[in-house]
């Protein structure tokens, strides 16, 4: 595993695929404050409540001035498919790359379930301030209330 960047460092500008095509990256963010919230799959229970909350507060971040983006390894069309089933208005990106962004960030992790073994991403999100440095970080994140705590502290930058 690689070191893991944390509060302070800057945060990787490595891209990902946006479902609707091309990329994007914490540059295309320009100097704005973002939330980029890691989860392992779309349409899975905890994947799909914690972007149903970071939609439901979107207004309120987009107020507070900060951007938000969710990533997860699934491919584009999974997450048009999640984004239109779930009512969605929080983008989102695919790091289906190897060696891609979960990779840098050390959140690609082997993770075990009835005994198998299988890589996977850790539940991460990382609050980047206008600067490109990450301001915060939320590691093995616990769904309930998630997305309210990340408000409360991107208000706080």
């Amino acid at each position: 595993m690689t070191d893991r960047p944390d509060a302070g460092d800057p945060f990787p500008a490595i891209a990902l695929e946006k479902p609707e095509g091309g990329t994007t990256s914490i540059a295309e963010f320009g100097g704005k404050p973002v939330v980029l919230f890691f989860y392992p799959k779309d349409n899975t229970p905890g994947c799909t409540t914690v972007a149903r909350d970071f939609t439901a507060l979107a207004g309120e971040f987009a107020s507070a001035g900060v951007a938000l983006l969710g990533v997860s390894k699934d491919p584009p069309k999974s997450h048009q498919n999640f984004i239109r089933k779930q009512e969605l208005v929080t983008p989102l990106a695919s790091d289906a790359a190897s060696d891609g962004l979960a990779d840098a960030l050390g959140i690609w992790v082997e993770k075990s379930m009835y005994g198998r073994t299988y890589m996977g991403m850790e539940r991460t999100t990382y609050l980047v301030d206008g600067a490109g440095r990450i301001a915060r970080v939320w590691r093995k994140v616990k769904v309930k209330g998630h997305a309210a705590e990340v408000l409360e502290a991107a208000r706080a930058l």
